[in-house]
């Protein structure tokens, strides 16, 4: 019997196409990503087109030299418009793709969820979030990965170079079947302006955490972890009689996962003002239902906070405006902040991470291009006015806290009053510090996610329902030390089909433990087998968690041992899932924090109902977690500690290297 193929699945076999696509105009409701700093010499630029039309026949050379020439002018890089497949970009289910394997299938599902518009920041240039989170570099690499994919058996394995498919190698069923590395720099390489000039030159990307790694699930994927830190923020604020309704919490961004913010708001039960420069991005919040009101007037919004917390609404406000002045009005009209933090993209701060308060949205992309030094100076100047102001806010009672997009580490660089007195640390906490760190990575809970590879919602549901009944299960069970972390991760679940948290694929995240990421995932593959889910189910994580990623100034800013500027983890960590049976891997320099500050880890794996799938999830969830565990519990953080030694407990083939503690006293007048 012969299967006809649909349009898009000739298309995705085809790769480069046979026949050169005629140029198109950059469609007019498109979100282009900024210009990028024009860093490249003359030849260097030279290289850059050579690198480009290497992907394409000789034939083309001459015409395409002239545009990827001009596109380089114009935008700082090649991304190879004419290329864009003309198909529409979204996650299909799993059986609508040309694919000889149900793994490689779910791969590509997760790539096009990456690039749909309604989820990504940049489509066009292939960015997904974070101003420069990229997929791929340019549209030729993304359709040699889909070919590539599209063709590979269960013995090959596809190795992505920053975007580049370097092609197809001979494994074995058990070997990942794409290994992923983004932006791997020598160390001395590693700098902001190194990026901007390899990326120009087409030889690296930033894949952020991720959009490189083909996991980003839009801004469901922050909201979990960014509403178990609000929540808690307001536990260590608040009488514990006292609840959040009527209460402020400021921060600013709307693009990515930032735009998390106000749904999480939302669900811990507070008014949550999000200042947003992008008219657009504040735009796309509020369509898909994830800010409640967008306001562009600061005396109206002044007024409508007021009333806000007189009649102790739940309400999520965005600001089309700068935050700073949202600071400073605040602190002038005596409104109340609660909670303070920022979640603008700090680590990327000269391209559009962080615009600089003074400026409009569009005087400031002018600036950032055509004078990048007055650029830097303004952005710098904002961000020692943004601190004053909420230095005022917090000698009145604020909680404010970094939520680890390097607010506080850019602040300390330009020169801003943001260090403790020993002039080492920073005045206010990092949430992973304070909350996060302690209360969920140390302890092995973290961003566990899924997505329904059937498209279909009512899988969605039932996964609900499973991972419901498995956590009611487990907390039955639980020590006193995670009920709390136990009942807010089942508040979350029950919750989430009714607080609307899918944009793109039908996907969830919830924060759990390796007991209960390995339950639930081995519930699931026996719902496949049984055919109660309808199609396999792609297990994941976000970067952001309990061992995938060494980050001095977030993920690791909780570990006091000196070992926190080291990466030993995260590396192991990729290594260990490759061979545990991850169906793909991937390590990042740059995510979250940005380039040269963090190197990070993430994998997926497909569930397919078999009992191959069943010992795979097994080995390598419980690795996934308890590497970062024994990590921290090394470094001598209590909560660690009490859970490696819980896991031993129960695990007889695990033995952790546990430390003997020091009384202080033994180490004065050492030195």
């Amino acid at each position: 019997m012969t299967t006809t193929l649909t349009d898009f699945q000739v298309q995705i076999l085809q790769g480069i196409p046979e026949q050169l696509p005629a140029k198109r105009p950059y469609p007019q409701n498109g979100s282009p990503a900024p210009k990028r700093k024009d860093i490249l010499s003359k030849e260097e630029k030279k290289l850059a087109v050579q690198n480009a039309l290497r992907y394409f026949p000789k034939k083309w050379h001459a015409e395409l030299a002239h545009e990827f020439a001009d596109e380089l002018k114009t935008y700082g890089r090649i991304y190879m418009y004419r290329f864009k497949p003309e198909y529409d970009m979204y996650a299909r289910p799993i059986s609508e793709y040309p694919a000889k394997t149900h793994q490689a299938a779910a791969i590509m599902l997760m790539i096009q969820n990456n690039l749909n518009p309604a989820v990504a920041q940049h489509p066009e240039e292939l960015i997904t979030y974070g101003g420069n989170g990229a997929v791929f570099q340019n549209w030729a690499q993304y359709l040699l990965t889909m070919k590539y994919l599209a063709t590979m058996t269960e013995e090959q394995t596809l190795h992505m170079y920053s975007g580049h498919p370097m092609g197809l190698f001979p494994s074995s069923k058990e070997a990942p079947r794409v290994v992923v590395t983004n932006g791997m720099m020598i160390p001395n390489y590693s700098k902001p302006d190194d990026w901007e000039k390899f990326n120009a030159l087409g030889v690296t990307q930033y894949g952020q955490m991720t959009a490189g790694s083909y996991m980003y699930i839009g801004p469901q994927g922050i909201v979990h972890g960014t509403a178990i830190t609000v929540m808690n923020a307001f536990r260590k604020v608040l009488d514990k009689k006292d609840s959040p309704k009527g209460k402020v919490f400021l921060t600013a961004g709307l693009g990515g996962m930032s735009g998390a913010q106000p749904k999480a708001g939302n669900i811990a039960g507070c008014i949550t003002v999000c200042a947003e420069v992008n008219p657009e991005a504040a735009k796309k919040r509020h369509e898909q239902g994830w800010v409640d009101e967008l306001l562009v007037d600061l005396n109206l919004l002044m007024v409508r906070v007021k009333e806000a917390v007189a009649k102790q609404e739940t309400v999520s406000l965005a600001y089309i405006g700068n935050v700073v002045d949202v600071w400073e009005h605040f602190y002038e009209e005596n409104i109340f902040v609660h909670l303070g933090s920022d979640q603008t993209s700090l680590h990327n701060p000269w391209a559009g991470g962080y615009y600089p308060v003074g400026l409009s949205f569009e005087e400031a992309n002018v600036l950032m291009v055509e004078n990048p030094e007055a650029f830097k100076e303004k952005v710098q100047e904002s961000l020692r006015r943004q601190i004053n102001a909420i230095n005022k806010h917090t000698a009145k009672g604020t909680y404010f806290f970094d939520y680890g997009n390097a607010f506080l580490l850019e602040v300390s660089r330009a020169g801003g009053n943001v260090m403790a007195e020993n002039n080492i640390d920073f005045r206010y906490p990092s949430y992973v510090q304070d909350i996060l760190g302690p209360m969920c990575f140390d302890y092995g809970f973290g961003p566990f996610r899924w997505v329904c590879t059937s498209g279909n919602p009512k899988d969605l549901q039932k996964t609900d329902a499973i991972a419901l009944a498995v956590m009611r299960e487990i907390k039955a069970e639980t020590p006193e030390e995670i009920q709390q972390q136990m009942q807010d991760n089942i508040k979350w679940i029950s919750e989430a089909e009714q607080n609307k948290l899918v944009v793109g694929s039908q996907a969830r995240i919830l924060y759990a433990d390796a007991e209960g990421r390995s339950k639930i995932a081995d519930a699931f593959n026996t719902a496949i087998a049984k055919g109660e889910i309808s199609a396999p189910v792609v297990l994941g994580r976000d970067h952001h968690d309990v061992s995938g990623t060494d980050s001095p100034f977030r993920e690791t800013s909780n570990i006091y041992d000196g070992s926190k500027f080291t990466a030993d983890m995260a590396i192991h960590n990729v290594i260990g899932d490759s061979f545990r049976g991850a169906t793909w891997v991937s390590i990042h320099n740059g995510g979250g924090v940005g380039w040269g500050e963090v190197i990070n880890g993430g994998f997926g794996m497909v569930l397919d109902g078999s009992e191959e799938a069943s010992n795979r999830l097994k080995k390598m969830l419980f690795y996934d977690v308890n590497n970062g565990i024994s990590r921290r519990s090394w470094a001598r953080n209590k909560e660690a500690l009490f859970a490696i030694q819980r896991e031993m407990d129960r695990t007889p083939n695990l033995r952790v290297t546990l430390p003997n503690l020091v009384e202080p006293n033994i180490l004065d007048d050492l030195f």
